[in-house]
């Protein structure tokens, strides 16, 4: 099937998480569409490399950054030398994220904060540092998950966070609709990522059970819900929370 026109040619969209799973689908989806792409990545790694391959292979204008976004002043590098590399920004996917599975008496405050600062103040520091950059009618995709409305145990930092987020587009949709700019997010559900590498053949069909479309969501369908939302087609979209779970 051919990929709908959604009028991004020439767009220039900032991916934060990009190198894996939804946000490597995104940064791909997003320069199909003839957008630029500026991502970032945590990590130096054999995927980083192999996207900047297939960005180059496409003759697409993508520029990888290193950044942890947690840092305040490394998120304000970024979305600098976003604007550095392909003028204002006309969208922001905050995807960057990180989880691990503890109990809640395993789990130490330091791990509580890795989680948070990366995946709730990740957000807010590159929000905020892209405030100056962005184009007028712009838009910001925040990636939550459907965990953020029906818990899961052993995961309160990872549900806390996802739960802020979705706070976060809702207080950021009311403050910045007045100057054009849409804040909306994404519930996602159960996704074909890494994460999904470690769970047995047992967990897995228990998960499929729980979903009603039977399967396991994959990166490309999220990266389409996003290709949605920053386009002009979502003009008058925001403050929304886009459920992409396949029925949980």
């Amino acid at each position: 099937m051919s990929q709908p026109d959604f009028a991004l040619k020439g767009r220039h969209v900032l991916v934060t998480g990009g190198s894996r799973g939804i946000g490597r689908a995104t940064v791909l989806a997003l320069a199909g569409q003839g957008a630029s792409v500026t991502a970032c990545y945590v990590n130096e790694s054999e995927q980083v490399e192999s996207l900047r391959r297939e960005l180059d292979e496409r003759g697409a204008q993508g520029s990888l950054v290193r950044c942890d976004v947690a840092d305040q002043a490394q998120a304000v590098r970024l979305c600098e030398a976003a604007r550095d590399a392909y003028g204002p920004l006309d969208a922001v996917v905050n995807n960057a994220g990180v989880i691990s599975h503890l109990p809640l008496a395993d789990l130490p405050p330091e791990e509580w904060r890795r989680v948070l600062d990366t995946n709730l103040t990740g957000m807010y520091h590159v929000s905020r540092a892209a405030l100056p950059h962005v184009a007028e009618a712009a838009s910001v995709v925040n990636i939550s998950s459907a965990v953020a409305d029906h818990g899961m145990p052993g995961a309160a930092h990872y549900v806390a966070a996802k739960a802020g987020v979705m706070g976060l587009t809702r207080a950021l949709a009311k403050e910045l609709g007045p100057r054009g700019i849409r804040v909306n997010c994404i519930a996602s559900g159960l996704v074909e990522t890494d994460q999904m590498k470690a769970v047995t053949p047992e967990g897995r069909a228990r998960y499929e059970q729980m979903i009603s479309l039977r399967r396991l969501g994959r990166p490309e369908e999220i990266a389409d819900a996003v290709l949605f939302l920053v386009s002009p087609a979502a003009r008058y979209v925001t403050g929304a929370t886009l459920n992409v779970d396949g029925g949980i």
